[in-house]
């Protein structure tokens, strides 16, 4: 880092590295008029408890000016068990919301028209299953495949990197995900297939330069498996979608996310002759959770603000901004409020959105966004020198590298080299918030019996006949997702459909 900025720092060619909005490179953003023809989406992150709850704080959303939902899973559900099962005890319900069948997706989207929202799925491994909920649940709303938005995050890779919500190994995991972009094409679904994640890698501990390294690297081996299963780069290529995290150095972090879009549209056209539609990146942004404090809170409500700034600025198409009382429990009403009142106060009364690009010419952010695409650049060689993402996940290249990373922020930030207003200086001796806990025992116990109630309805013959289905596919090569729509429809459970296909690939064990 320099002091003083000036144009010899930035040795980029503004036709070849920056060119217009809208055209490739896309440096300047995927679209011409960017905010000025539409703000970016405001789709914040909810769930927890029973479906029922979390319906009642998307409809308080969505009556604040919320445009899209976007929905967090409990642990049972992402790791594809069943709230009535053993893994389940005591966790139903804590981190997101329980979905054991099609009913509770149902119950989830009550009074909210599935053709008239978007809605994002942060789900990985058990994906397919929450897809197919979604399918069936816009047919009993009589809503065709077609009309059907949002967004599935299905991104496997980085689960085996940062955030352990994996169940089958690589190979298999990778089929579903392959198989998944082959449906929506089919369907013609105005539904993203992947949402490819550096966010948890970085809430792990990765540089903002690892940040875009390995999230691309990992979207570069999505293309080669959906390639190698028969489909053409540009029938699912424009709708790959990306999500990263927005952390507090505001011009890193605007650079960063013009260095990733710039990195991916040479990568993805110079490997893959992709077109400009593919080669053009869309993605959501999300705060920075880790950046949260729990000593004097109301300061995250400042260090959100910074970061959905960089956002706004770096050129994000959707933004979930974090509630300030995030590092001491699930937001509240008014917290999650807040924070949305965040975004709309940058998007009405701050002026960002007037312009496109506005740091364009900085020589400071220009020469910044080089450094971080061509460190990138670099660490995505060394991938291809192990053989792609998911060789290097095997022999631990990402995870070691995170670590260390991690490691040197928290030595630091220990140290007071990295001030951390309220924690490490200008400290004082106010007492946390006190927020009371949902009673999750009691949530638990209505949920397995609204699970038994669903079980005791259903046509066991119906159920037995779409998992023998669901095996046989499994063990092929046949798609999968009609299969599972059908057992979806016949109210089998996500822990039924999931098991099946762990009897037949079995389970992922990292080394």
């Amino acid at each position: 880092m320099k002091t003083v900025y000036t144009p010899e720092d930035w040795a980029g060619n503004p036709v070849r590295d920056l060119g217009r909005p809208g055209e490739f490179p896309f440096t300047r953003g995927p679209y011409p008029n960017m905010y000025a023809g539409r703000l970016w989406t405001m789709r914040q992150y909810a769930g927890f408890g029973t479906a029922q709850e979390t319906n009642l704080r998307f409809r308080q959303l969505l009556a604040a000016g919320q445009m899209g939902l976007s929905t967090a899973f409990d642990l049972p559900t992402q790791m594809g068990y069943d709230s009535d099962h053993g893994m389940a005890q005591g966790e139903v319900g804590r981190v997101g919301v329980a979905i054991d069948t099609v009913e509770d997706l149902k119950a989830l989207f009550r009074d909210i028209p599935l053709d008239q929202v978007s809605t994002s799925m942060t789900i990985n491994a058990t994906a397919a299953i929450l897809l197919a909920m979604y399918v069936v649940a816009g047919e009993e709303q009589n809503v065709s495949r077609s009309k059907l938005t949002g967004t599935v995050q299905n991104d496997v890779l980085k689960e085996y990197i940062a955030r352990g919500t994996y169940i089958y190994p690589a190979e298999p995991s990778l089929r579903l995900v392959a198989d998944i972009f082959r449906f929506v094409a089919d369907e013609s679904m105005s539904f993203n297939p992947i949402s490819i994640s550096g966010y948890h890698m970085r809430e792990a501990g990765a540089t903002a330069v690892q940040e875009v390294a390995f999230t691309l690297a990992n979207a570069l081996e999505y293309v080669r498996v959906a390639v190698s299963a028969g489909l053409t780069i540009d029938s699912f290529g424009p709708r790959l979608s990306f999500f990263f995290a927005s952390h507090n150095n505001l011009f890193e972090e605007a650079a960063k996310f013009r260095a990733a879009r710039r990195l991916w549209a040479r990568e993805v056209r110079d490997r893959f002759a992709a077109n400009d539609a593919t080669a053009r990146m869309r993605f959501h942004t999300q705060t920075g959770g880790v950046t949260l404090q729990a000593q004097q809170p109301l300061n995250n409500v400042v260090r959100v603000t910074v970061q959905a700034l960089a956002a706004v600025l770096g050129g994000t198409q959707s933004l979930h901004t974090n509630g300030y009382d995030e590092a001491l429990s699930l937001p509240t009403s008014d917290s999650a409020t807040l924070a949305l009142r965040t975004q709309q106060i940058l998007g009405f009364e701050s002026g960002v959105a007037d312009v496109v690009d506005p740091l364009a010419g900085s020589y400071y952010v220009e020469a910044l966004t080089d450094a971080i695409e061509n460190g990138a650049r670099e660490l995505m060689n060394e991938v291809d020198a192990l053989g792609g993402a998911a060789r290097a996940i095997e022999r631990g290249f990402f995870q070691e590298a995170i670590a260390r990373s991690a490691y040197e922020l928290q030595k630091a930030q220990e140290s007071g080299g990295r001030v951390v207003v309220g924690l490490n200086r200008y400290t004082d001796d106010s007492t946390l918030l006190t927020i009371p806990a949902p009673d999750f025992s009691a949530l638990e116990t209505e949920q397995r019996t609204r699970l038994a109630e669903v079980k005791r309805s259903r046509d066991a013959n119906d159920v037995a006949s779409a998992l023998a289905r669901i095996r046989v596919a499994a063990a092929g090569t046949a798609p999968l997702m009609p299969h599972i729509i059908d057992a979806v429809r016949a109210r089998t459970t996500l822990g039924e459909i999931s098991d099946t296909l762990r009897e037949v690939w079995g389970i992922y064990r990292p080394r």
